[in-house]
């Protein structure tokens, strides 16, 4: 063999195993933000089975705001179709954009049962009502964390992604297009959950 025949072998060696490296890197970093959102739907997923419970609460004393309920039973529903769509495709930017739209109608009704409740202190004073409230905050409380948990992983990824020699060869493996962050569209809700205190 001649010496321009090994020269030209080692360097097709060399890009192959570069190529290996940069797909299994690539898959590495989208596992990692497919599993940090399927920890977002854990937590939201725990927060719809909350607000059903939290409507049956206050159904009692909130007889004459059925319109508010179902509101907040419809966003509820809303918002789940929206995280079920986004699950079989986390980073989508329509799926991102679709459960954002969810999640914020569904914020707009809880704080709007919210304002309701405030004007019945017995229903504030319930023992069931000040539980589902505290499992409520609890669970916003890691829907925050899982977020931005989400959040880094997609920021990794696209990075990554961006970055030279990924960025040529992206395209060829099937990772063409960045992943989208989920952020709310307007910055004081990113600040601000859903207020659901009711004590």
């Amino acid at each position: 063999m001649s010496i321009s025949t090994i020269v030209t072998l080692v360097v097709l060696a060399l890009l192959v195993f570069g190529l290996i490296a940069v797909y299994n890197r690539l898959v590495t970093l989208r596992n990692r933000f497919q599993n940090a959102f399927a920890q977002i739907e854990v937590q939201l997923k725990r927060r719809y089975d909350l607000i059903p419970n939290l409507v049956e609460v206050a159904k009692g004393y909130l007889k004459h705001e059925r319109e508010t309920l179902e509101a907040v039973i419809q966003a509820r529903n809303q918002a789940l179709g929206a995280l079920q769509a986004a699950a079989k495709d986390p980073g989508s930017a329509s799926a991102m954009q679709n459960l954002q739209g969810g999640e914020n109608m569904l914020a707009g009704a809880l704080s709007r049962l919210n304002m309701v409740v405030e004007q019945y202190p017995d229903l504030k004073a319930n023992q069931n009502m000040a539980q589902l409230s505290e499992e409520m905050t609890s669970t916003e409380n890691r829907i925050a964390f899982a977020r931005q948990a989400f959040n880094d992983s997609v920021m990794a990824f696209n990075s990554y992604r961006q970055s030279f020699p990924p960025v040529a060869v992206a395209g060829m493996f099937g990772f063409g297009q960045d992943a989208t962050l989920l952020q709310f569209e307007d910055a004081e809700e990113i600040r601000k959950a859903p207020q659901v205190s009711f004590r």
